[in-house]
């Protein structure tokens, strides 16, 4: 397979690698914005660097997007246009409109997108989807969502991000709506600066918490910083009539505990996002080359990022307007 990988930067170059280690990946083409990046990135990973997106899309089998967010839309709409298997970082696109008529143009035309929301390829959430499903965890009660980053991005990604829930906490958001099998029916969102007066100046926040209500009753609580002394905490509760499990807590979760009688976890702590699921972003990206080749549907549709994405919206709305907001009518 030829893959095209659009997009030379910390992302990029982490897709491009894993890619290049598949024995059916026979060739990859780089292109970025900034032409000396895609060559170096292609030099790295044995691929060859294009001019542009589109000489790189040239003969290619598959499009993989992992350029800055807002050239997501433009560059899958491309892809979409050449019939083309596309894999796409989160989110598809800046702005609910944009992904709206994206996702209309990308079901229009039957084409095959897979959108990168790595949780989905974790064991271990893998593990509390199927324990969900299985009735396992019988009626669930309560799903407690944590995120918090080990420091926040650079200054100049702060106002291109789309802010904290639309750029950190939509992850959580797809990762609620697909292990309980339940979308969000209302979400009520604060937000404060506390540590870092950059987010001020984009109307952003550093810390920020959200209520949910889903379809069938359950509530989802997510609590998230952009700073955590300890390292990358990610992790996610839930409680059911029959049992309570979590996903995150392990040898590496960055917290400690002061009761006397609790463990000593090992770490080392968890630094990045990269490393803490590593494993998931290569079964991910494992599952899209099968999706390529046309072996099984995608696991992460366009529909599925437009979801998420209404919760993101909605509770950048309910933060403004300090109101509960359901997120169909965003």
């Amino acid at each position: 397979m030829r893959i095209c990988l659009l997009g030379a930067g910390l992302i990029g170059r982490m897709h491009g690698s894993l890619l290049a280690a598949q024995s059916e990946v026979d060739e990859i083409v780089v292109a970025d914005l900034d032409p000396g990046r895609a060559a170096v990135t292609a030099a790295a990973i044995g691929g060859r660097a294009a001019l542009n997106a589109e000489q790189a899309m040239e003969g290619a089998d598959a499009v993989l997007v992992a350029a800055s967010t807002d050239a997501h839309a433009g560059l899958v709409a491309a892809a979409v246009e050449r019939g083309l298997p596309t894999f796409c970082e989160k989110p598809l696109a800046l702005e609910l409109p944009e992904t709206v008529k994206l996702v209309e143009q990308i079901e229009a035309r039957g084409a095959i997108v897979q959108v990168g929301f790595q949780r989905r390829f974790d064991p271990a959430y893998r593990e509390a989807r199927r324990l969900v499903e299985s009735g396992e965890l019988g009626t669930v009660y309560l799903v407690r969502l944590i995120a918090h980053d080990q420091q926040p991005p650079p200054d100049a990604y702060i106002p291109l991000s789309g802010g904290l829930f639309r750029d950190s906490s939509i992850h959580d958001f797809d990762a609620l709506r697909w292990v309980t099998g339940q979308e969000v029916d209302e979400i009520y969102a604060v937000g404060s600066v506390r540590g870092f007066p950059v987010f001020e100046l984009y109307d952003d926040v550093d810390t920020g918490a959200a209520l949910m209500r889903l379809a069938d009753g359950t509530l989802g609580v997510l609590s998230q910083t952009r700073h955590d002394p300890l390292g990358y905490d990610v992790r996610m509760e839930l409680v059911g009539s029959r049992d309570a499990v979590t996903v995150g807590l392990g040898q590496r979760t960055p917290i400690r505990s002061l009761e006397p009688d609790a463990p000593t976890l090992t770490g080392p702590a968890w630094q990045t996002f990269l490393t803490r699921f590593e494993t998931a972003y290569r079964e991910e990206l494992m599952t899209f080359l099968r999706v390529a080749r046309g072996e099984i549907p995608s696991p992460c549709t366009a529909r599925d990022a437009l979801q998420a994405m209404r919760i993101a919206v909605a509770a950048g709305r309910s933060r403004s307007d300090h109101r509960p907001v359901r997120p169909m009518d965003v």
